[in-house]
């Protein structure tokens, strides 16, 4: 919307005459003074005569590439006058300034850092060419500079940045935009500056991004469980573990990883598994969570606990899953999916086992068996210390656990894990949802291992060898 006194009242009368009902308003002058957003209910009907009356009075403009804000610094020498011929130039190519500081430091030259005000980006080089000639000039990254300079159309300009990064489209773009408004809302009303968690979902999403393609290379190791069974563990730079167990002639998927990883991880299955294609497709979930469930649609069938299978069925239909309900985290988990491509898993494709829904009492429960060829596991649900639904696999016969996300080989992580885990956790405010009780449910696993050398599979991080003693 334009920068004009009475801007909200032409938006909120457009809404009034047409008798839709605003939900939600956010707007932050010293954020971005060009951009309201509001969320509104209303019939279809309704809604499609407001996006046609506000594009009447030019408010539903989309900001395109070709405008934006140019952070750039002038080295000038520190004499009367030396500015003067920068801000014609300035203003011989139309530009606006929309901040500027400088200040002497005791040389004889200054550093002018201005924002420029870009309509047209093709214009840029050939200032740039032109101010060369005048002083020395150096452009500084908006998204990547410690110290935010600027603010005007922040929302574009960062979301722009996330979208070339991970290759989104517009109209994907565009939700984006509405769930990193939501979350500088979020954090303006708990009183956190928003910075420090925007710069690092930034970080969040260079890993993905440098991670895609021929730089895909995840560690993969095979480990012998019996002569006829054996577990090859895939671990992706980000997001979940990958493991296939293969016993006799049955291959079973346990997690799967991101999303935005599907074109690497067929690959990658198709070189282990080469009649991947044709065969029956079975995995396993240990919980809910976005980095475990971005190829389920891959699969012929998803087994799951039944809260889990819960949760998939509420976001198969369009509903909150588990990490959504918590309002602090909804924006995250919404920019992450967005992020990592994200689609719900087809409801049909669910099966739930075990039939456990009572209300859970200890850390960690026994709900029932699982087994799958020579291996046979006591299967437990955690109270929800990490998500609820969330389950450990422990097969005593063979010493064998898989423990998801409950317990994770946290030294056995690459070093490009261990970067992503730096910033996972901005995504979901915490990735734990109650860490106490974690705790609690890390401890009760290792206290139900027997006497013995066991093999623990976690989520992220390579396989833990433990010994028990007597």
């Amino acid at each position: 919307m334009p920068d004009h006194i009475g801007a909200f009242l032409k938006a909120s009368e457009c809404f009034s005459a047409l008798g839709i009902n605003i939900t939600r308003v956010s707007y932050n002058k010293a954020v971005d003074s060009h951009t309201l957003f509001i969320d509104a209910e209303g019939t279809e009907e309704q809604l499609r005569k407001a996006d046609t009356e506000l594009n009447k009075i030019g408010y539903l403009q989309s900001n395109t590439a070709k405008t934006g804000i140019v952070l750039i610094e002038f080295c000038l020498e520190d004499i009367p006058g030396s500015i003067t011929n920068v801000l014609r130039l300035i203003n011989d190519f139309h530009f606006n300034i929309s901040y500027i500081s400088s200040q002497e430091n005791g040389t004889d030259y200054q550093y002018f850092k201005m924002g420029l005000y870009v309509e047209d980006y093709d214009k840029v080089a050939e200032f740039l060419k032109e101010a060369e000639r005048l002083c020395k000039v150096r452009v500084i990254d908006y998204n990547r500079s410690e110290k935010v300079y600027d603010n005007s159309i922040f929302y574009n300009t960062y979301v722009m940045g996330l979208s070339q990064t991970m290759g989104l489209s517009d109209e994907v773009s565009r939700e984006l935009l509405v769930h990193v408004n939501l979350a500088m809302q979020t954090l303006d009303e708990q009183g956190l500056s928003p910075y420090r968690t925007f710069d690092s979902i930034s970080k969040f999403a260079e890993l993905l991004g440098a991670s895609k393609g021929a730089a895909f290379s995840p560690r993969i190791s095979t480990h012998k469980i019996t002569d006829n069974t054996e577990i090859t563990l895939i671990e992706p730079p980000c997001g979940s573990n990958t493991i296939i167990i293969k016993s006799g002639d049955q291959v079973l998927f346990v997690d799967s990883g991101y999303a935005c990883y599907r074109e690497e991880m067929l690959t990658v299955f198709r070189r282990i598994l080469p009649d991947f294609d044709s065969m029956k497709k079975t995995i396993l979930v240990t919980h809910a969570d976005v980095d475990h469930c971005g190829l389920l649609p891959l699969f012929d069938e998803v087994l799951a606990s039944p809260r889990t299978a819960e949760c998939l069925r509420n976001e198969f239909m369009g509903n909150d899953g588990f990490r959504e309900k918590n309002p602090l985290h909804k924006p995250y988990i919404n920019i992450c999916k967005i992020l990592t491509s994200y689609k719900a898993v087809h409801s049909d494709k669910l099966t739930a086992l075990w039939n456990h829904v009572e209300p859970l009492r200890e850390p960690l429960t026994q709900i029932g068996f699982f087994d799958f060829g020579e291996l046979h596991f006591e299967v437990y649900e955690g109270k929800g210390g990490h998500l609820p639904g969330e389950i450990v696999l422990i097969d005593y016969t063979h010493h064998l656990a898989l423990t998801g996300d409950v317990y994770i080989n946290i030294h056995g992580l690459t070093p490009e894990q261990a970067a992503y885990n730096q910033y996972a956790p901005i995504l979901m405010t915490s990735v734990d949802t109650d860490p106490k009780l974690c705790a609690e449910e890390r401890k009760a696993i290792m206290q139900r291992l027997g006497v013995g050398g066991w093999q623990i599979f976690g989520a992220h991080g390579f396989k833990k060898e433990y010994s028990v003693n007597t």
